[in-house]
């Protein structure tokens, strides 16, 4: 369990930890000197029945706010420490504020220097401290009358404090691993050394991790858990991590320390926000500083409902960062004003992917309530329901850091390519892929269907390929939607060739045939039969409207067949290689690189292929062609 004190300057918080640990927190000169606490502080020390609690020290200056609040986001308990004869003082009132909006609800108070004042004036904190408590989720929680120096009351707060960590439940290690760094120093013979609470997840030793948001690649040499050397941690847990691949000037307090997979720098995030009662309400594009994990970052809002929060009031925003932050959904944070002297609100992080459009529809709003929802499977649903395109699996899971999989199985959703959509929404775009089929039929009768791209653009653009690919494949395999070569039809529509025109191509099509993957140009084939160039011209444009031959080039046509073979011979090379090149291609197909280069040009124009410099990349499935 991670314990971090709270209250007024001078009130024994310093003192009181080291009575409990036996550490003197204060480790800078100027703090010995001065005899004020003015950075974080670190003390642990062993549990009776096993373990170690944590202890962080805060600063209770005003002006060192952003430090206290650089310790405060990864505790579990707080030890608020309220000095017998002073009572309760503005940092107290601040602090507790700062305890509330960062959604701690366990915690104690430490009455301290209850030696130097009588009975009738410890009778009348007791009351004040009460008062102050009642409204917040602290209220009711036990009190423990101390003198450190002499050892008052020490013992009994020990015992309750290793009563609640025996109690608490362990903070879930589950999802990537992510430790807010608070200090980085070096050590002469280990290096770079980075400390923080683990916010989720496990570290061990030889782990690669990432320094976020700068990126640098990072390897886990050894590490201290909770003080003691150890292989491993996890969430919950003070980790010390010595680091290679980076050097301490690179390492700043409020960085990430974290799995690869969770490294997605952002400047804008939806959230939930609480402004406090006594504090003026938020208005749109309000001035902030931005307190969350160890970072202090100054921000503005975007209020998503309504033209302001009251005080006392909730409400839905967009945070809108000046510099790249480390964030996922759930994280606390705490809001002060532009000049960084009075804390204002705080909230907690719903989606980090927010969009740029509609941000204020009801439907927006709507998945923000659920996201709010402690159970991520509220969300996913509603997701997986409204958005037509369907919800995308892999920034939903790195949204909430955790694995949608078995989310998505226990819902029940149709998962195809990384989207999730409830069934009721799969079923709606099958209905929509065999409306826009009949309204093009109805649109252009001599056409024999509509090519793949095309009918996903019509169905839903922004509908991904492969879960539009797999609707198809049910609607074929359910003869609601049947294929003709590269044409998609209803099972009813049927567009034939002229009986002359039929003739004539049964007469031609073996000269294509003959050489499949380089076949003559038109002028050839009018000069090798002696038909009329214009005439083979206009039978091959004919031919090539119902889908049994392409245009490849100027003048240059490939039955449907060739094409299909040749996007099978692309899509091998493609997975082979991760990419094809024209001299790639034709070594597989024989003949001249500028034929090659005319094929995988065609395919870049039809959405088969998409050119990346000299090279081009797979986009579509062979299946597009029908007889691949």
């Amino acid at each position: 369990m991670i314990i971090g004190t709270a209250g007024h300057i001078d009130h024994g918080k310093t003192t009181l930890v080291k009575a409990l640990t036996g550490v003197d927190c204060d480790r800078l000169k100027e703090e010995k000197a001065r005899g004020i606490t003015l950075d974080l502080g670190y003390a642990y020390s062993p549990r009776a029945a096993g373990g170690v609690l944590g202890f962080i020290d805060v600063p209770g200056h005003e002006k060192l706010i952003h430090n206290m609040l650089a310790g405060a986001s990864g505790i579990d308990f707080v030890l608020l420490v309220v000095a017998a004869d002073d009572g309760p003082m503005p940092q107290t009132r601040e602090h507790l504020e700062i305890v509330e909006l960062l959604g701690i609800s366990r915690g104690a108070v430490a009455l301290t220097k209850v030696d130097a004042v009588d009975p009738a004036r410890l009778a009348a904190v007791r009351f004040e401290i009460a008062e102050l408590l009642a409204p917040t989720g602290l209220a009711g929680c036990p009190v423990f009358p101390v003198a450190a120096p002499v050892g008052t009351g020490v013992a009994a707060l020990r015992a309750h404090l290793e009563a609640a960590a025996a109690q608490g439940a362990a903070r879930e290690a589950g999802g990537g691993f992510r430790l807010a760094v608070d200090r980085c120093f070096t050590l002469g013979g280990i290096g770079t050394v980075v400390t923080g609470t683990v916010f989720s997840g496990r570290v061990s030793v030889g782990d690669g991790l990432v320094l976020s948001p700068p990126g640098r690649p990072l390897r886990v040499k050894s590490l201290r858990v909770q003080d003691r050397p150890g292989e491993s941690g996890g969430a919950g847990e003070r980790v010390a991590l010595a680091l290679g691949g980076i050097e301490k000037a690179e390492v700043e307090r409020g960085m990430w320390v974290l799995a690869a997979p969770l490294h997605q720098p952002i400047r804008r995030f939806d959230a939930e926000v609480r402004v406090l009662a006594g504090q003026p309400a938020l208005r749109h594009w309000t001035q902030v500083h931005l307190h969350l994990g160890a970072v202090d970052v100054p921000a503005r809002l975007a209020l998503l409902t309504g033209d302001e929060i009251a005080p006392g009031g909730c409400g839905l925003v967009q945070i809108q960062s000046e510099r790249d932050l480390g964030v996922l959904a759930g994280d606390r944070f705490v809001l002060r004003d532009a000049a960084a002297r009075v804390t204002l609100a705080g909230g907690r992080v719903l989606d980090i992917f927010p969009p740029t459009r509609k941000k204020r529809s009801p439907d927006r709003l709507a998945l923000l309530q659920a996201l709010a929802d402690p159970d991520p499977a509220v969300a996913l649903a509603l997701a997986a329901e409204r958005q037509p395109a369907g919800a995308d699996l892999a920034r939903y899971g790195l949204n909430r850091n955790l694995d949608p999989a078995p989310l998505a199985a226990r819902l029940g959703l149709t998962v195809v390519g990384g989207s999730a959509f409830a069934p009721a929404r799969w079923r709606d775009l099958g209905e929509k892929i065999q409306a826009a089929l009949a309204g093009e039929h109805a649109r252009a009768v001599d056409l024999p269907g509509v090519e793949r791209e095309r009918l996903r653009r019509l169905t839903l653009p922004t509908l991904a390929r492969p879960a539009f690919d797999a609707l198809v494949g049910q609607l074929l395999a359910a003869g609601s939607v049947s294929q003709t070569n590269a044409w998609l039809h209803l099972p009813g529509h049927r567009v034939h060739l002229a009986a002359g025109d039929r003739d004539l191509w049964q007469r031609l099509k073996p000269l294509l045939d003959a050489a499949p993957h380089n076949p003559p140009r038109v002028r050839d084939v009018a000069r090798a039969t002696g038909y009329g160039e214009e005439g083979v011209r206009a039978l091959f444009k004919r031919v090539a409207r119902l889908g049994e031959a392409y245009p490849v080039a100027h003048d240059h046509y490939f039955t449907a067949a060739a094409v299909a073979d040749l996007a099978r011979r692309v899509a091998v090379l493609d997975g082979r290689h991760g990419m094809v090149r024209a001299a790639a291609l034709r070594d597989e197909i024989g003949g001249g690189r500028k034929v090659a280069i005319h094929i995988l040009e065609f395919f870049d124009r039809i959405g088969y292929t998409r050119r990346v410099r000299d090279t081009h990349r797979l986009r579509g499935s062979p299946e597009q062609f029908g007889g691949a």
